[in-house]
């Protein structure tokens, strides 16, 4: 039933197989089964998971309501078409062994005592995604020194709402943009955690949020830019958070705007992603008619400049299934990661993901340059052609169903891809995919290959995930190989940013998690962070950890899932890091602790500093 898939990483998607259609009457959830109701429909995926399927065992960690939000709202909405709530949360009791509701309210009232507007020329700390517009995650001036990281401590710690914590902190002068699962988005104060404002949109917001200075009417305005998992791109008032503007991008039932929207230039950019990889795995489904797109909006008014697509074609009618439903093709290469913008060349950069179908396209598994200005795609190079995935298929399942014929590894490119001068001043764009590789493209010849290495065995959870990071020397590559058997390498490799030659590997330590004996997977997912002299990346196990960029020493860890005091609530526990990597400005290191659709939940945003001041 529960199936988790990143498209974001992919977003890692809760799935259900609807087998058969559920009367809409409305029982008492005493009355409901879960056992029952999970054996019919959920058994035959997590009793005996493959891939990236997570076991019943995991789904425990789980927050009752989060699987019910997935069936209800989230990327399972196809397949629970029919169940009523209260059988969702029969379900999903059974599942991990809690009652709906018996969670405590998280957090309490925590206002600023003033609202002073945000200044007009507040400097962008980290604006976005990769700090800047070509992603490269280094931040040049962080207040703090190689020499201070091993003194770091606690300065405050916030509690978010919501079934867990995903998203990447934003700082733009004094303040902290932070979002949650629950739609919301909030400012903090960046020396004490109090919030000036929080907008409520309509369903959960994954994106980094932008911020620019756009002119309306003779005003100008300091907006604040995200997107949601509805495909809903938003502006809000920066020093209000009152809705300046919002545009649906698109239509299909299953889109949903995991990547960061990039601001330039009275610009807007935004990607789309979707789950239509596990609403696949029902057979009466129709698959597949999702491409991803890049949207180009006018910042001050949501206008729509420009629409394209990696997959130039449009879905057409290809074969019957094995069930008899018509499909589609071809689909699929979506952009779960921001895109790049390269001023120089009037050209933008996106990586793709898989195909989900056997029909043929050059625009899965590539990174696509579209034109700044009209958004013509200008040159492609794809570097895993025939990946064809959708969730649930194997080698047994080819052709049943809407299981692709030819099936891939599910390779997708889900981090952003970075544009970096190398010393000579010669630029590079370099990309990291699941499948453990690392990529060095010429932007002045049409994204010929450079350059090429192996970081990890790769598999369907990384490889690498959300994204590395380089300064003036290196690229530093986290890699998950989280479910990569014995042979997957999870750590932090560097490589040198002319030929790609090693530098060095650390491997994830072997701890016992806090949560739990035994409970820890190893793996490094998240993107990774540097700053002059260090090298931050955190890890499934929860701790962050800083590296010395020279050899790999670690110079500093911490724990960030243990139960912690917050400045909003009671006592709250971090979990997994994952997905958003580390914000660092003015000697502030901000984490969000408690990624959990691949590890343990969790709800924290913690702020460290030198000695903790």
């Amino acid at each position: 039933m529960l199936s988790y898939r990143r498209t974001n990483i992919k977003i890692i998607a809760v799935a259900v197989v609807v087998t058969t259609s559920l009367s809409g009457n409305v029982l008492g959830a005493e009355a409901v089964d879960g056992a029952a109701l999970y054996s019919q429909r959920c058994a035959v995926c997590h009793d005996n998971p493959t891939g990236r399927t997570p076991t019943r065992l995991m789904l425990r960690n789980i927050q009752p309501e989060g699987i019910v939000a997935a069936l209800a709202e989230g990327a399972m909405r196809p397949q629970a078409t029919g169940m009523t709530r209260d059988e969702m949360n029969a379900v999903a009791s059974f599942l991990t062994g809690k009652a709906i509701g018996a969670q405590a309210a998280l957090t309490q009232p925590n206002a600023c005592k003033s609202s002073p507007p945000l200044a007009a020329d507040a400097p962008a700390h980290w604006n976005g995604w990769g700090r800047d517009v070509l992603n490269t995650r280094f931040q040049p001036t962080p207040g703090l020194s190689a020499s201070d990281v091993p003194k770091l401590k606690l300065k405050w710690a916030y509690a978010y709402e919501g079934r867990f914590a995903q998203g990447q902190p934003t700082l733009i002068g004094d303040r902290l943009f932070v979002s949650n699962t629950l739609g919301e988005v909030s400012q903090l104060d960046v020396r004490t955690g109090c919030a000036y404002w929080t907008f409520k949109g309509e369903t959960s917001i994954k994106t980094a949020l932008s911020v620019g200075s756009v002119r309306i009417g003779n005003v100008a305005k300091q907006l604040a830019f995200f997107g949601d998992e509805r495909a809903r791109a938003y502006a809000v008032d920066a020093s209000t958070g009152t809705l300046v503007w919002s545009t649906v991008l698109e239509t299909h039932a299953v889109a949903r705007t995991v990547g960061s929207p990039v601001f330039h230039q009275g610009r807007l950019y935004v990607p789309m992603s979707s789950a239509e990889e596990s609403a696949s795995m029902n057979p009466q489904y129709a698959c597949c008619t999702f491409r991803g797109s890049l949207t180009a909006l006018d910042a001050a008014t949501g206008k729509v400049l420009w629409k394209s697509f990696p997959i130039t074609e449009e879905p057409k009618p290809m074969k019957i299934n094995s069930n008899g439903v018509q499909m589609f093709g071809p689909a699929g290469a979506a952009i779960w990661s921001a895109p790049t913008i390269d001023a120089k060349r009037s050209l933008i950069y996106v990586a793709t993901g898989n195909s989900y179908t056997d029909a043929d396209t050059d625009g899965n598994d590539a990174i696509v340059a579209f034109d700044l200005a009209t958004g013509a795609r200008r040159w492609v190079n794809q570097v895993q052609p025939d990946d064809n995935f959708i969730i649930g298929c194997g080698d047994r399942n080819r052709g049943v169903g809407n299981c692709p014929q030819d099936g891939g590894p599910d390779y997708d490119f889900g981090a952003s891809p970075i544009l970096q001068s190398l010393p000579n001043g010669k630029q590079v764009i370099l990309a990291g995919q699941k499948s453990g590789t690392v990529y060095a493209l010429d932007p002045d010849n049409q994204g010929k290959l450079l350059w090429k290495q192996q970081v990890g065995r790769g598999s369907a959870l990384g490889g690498v995930e959300w994204g590395p990071a380089t300064d003036n020397k290196n690229v530093y590559v986290a890699v998950s190989d989280a479910n990569a058997g014995k042979e997957g390498k999870p750590g932090l490799t560097a490589l040198d940013l002319v030929d790609g030659t090693p530098r060095w590997h650390v491997p994830t330590p072997v701890v016992e998690c806090s949560w739990g004996k035994g409970s820890c997977v190893r793996g490094q997912p998240g993107a990774v962070t540097v700053i002059p002299g260090v090298v931050f990346s955190g890890a499934l196990d929860g701790h962050l950890r800083a590296y010395d960029v020279n050899d790999g020493k670690i110079i500093w860890d911490i724990d960030t899932a243990i139960p912690t005091a917050v400045v909003n609530g009671p006592e709250t526990a971090g979990g997994s890091v994952d997905s958003g990597g580390i914000t660092i400005a003015n000697g502030n290191v901000f984490v969000t602790s408690g990624y959990g659709r691949w590890g343990k939940p969790g709800r924290l945003l913690l702020v460290y500093s030198v000695d903790g001041k």
